[in-house]
């Protein structure tokens, strides 16, 4: 399993692939893929996607979600999104279009895929990178979050003007690695159905972010 494809972060995280945390995690990661393949998602090639999509320099907006979605078909290395085929949406990510809608007037997508974000420079990226089928949170603890809060660090170090939507308490957790005056941090609970209509629903946070980046004279994402 090769760790990461894309040079920019390959290079900011390289001290980060040499520390026993990660070694181990690896060794976790590799031996579930080895006793299961079939039952660990996203499949071995997509785990770094978001990165792979997303070099370090195009960086324009943080999604941060929870870990990949635990059902079959699903989970394909961005947070929160699907493959073109997939019906129904996920819950979570039905609510994301309602909040689009509301906020920005515009009409659900075709399909769930949200590479077209990807390419405009929002970084997909869940807390924990993997996950047992059926079983949420089956990867947590194992070393994961330590390497996404290695990955905030190292972007916030990088980086400026960068918005960092963090829903739920998980993603939460990163904003203290995060400087509020030189990025837009926006919180609200997460989309999944349980907690969205506590906030999620009619948080505007993707007109409050293009909305910053007009005002910094740079082109909004097209949601």
């Amino acid at each position: 399993m090769k760790v990461m494809q894309e040079l920019s972060w390959k290079k900011v995280l390289s001290d980060e692939f040499e520390k026993p945390y990660f070694k181990a995690l690896m060794q976790f990661v590799h031996s579930e893929y080895d006793r299961t393949p079939d039952a660990i998602f996203p499949s071995q090639e997509l785990i770094f996607r978001a990165f792979d999509l997303c070099p370090l320099s195009d960086v324009q907006v943080v999604i941060l979600g929870q870990d990949p979605y635990p059902t079959k078909g699903h989970a394909h290395g961005l947070c929160f999104s699907v493959e073109d085929h997939v019906r129904p949406f996920p819950k979570s990510l039905n609510n994301i279009f309602k909040e689009i809608e509301s906020d920005l007037g515009l009409p659900f997508p075709e399909n769930g895929s949200l590479m077209r974000w990807a390419n405009q420079g929002v970084l997909l990226l869940n807390t924990t990178l993997t996950v047992r089928e059926g079983q949420a949170e089956s990867h947590a603890r194992k070393g994961w979050e330590q390497f996404t809060d290695a990955v905030i660090t190292k972007l916030s170090q990088e980086r400026e003007g960068v918005v960092y939507m963090l829903w739920g308490s998980k993603a939460q957790e990163k904003a203290k690695k995060l400087d509020e005056k030189t990025n837009l941090i926006l919180q609200a609970p997460h989309p999944s159905p349980l907690s969205a209509y506590r906030g999620f629903f009619g948080c505007t946070h993707f007109s409050q972010a293009n909305n910053y980046f007009i005002q910094k004279g740079r082109k909004g994402i097209e949601w």
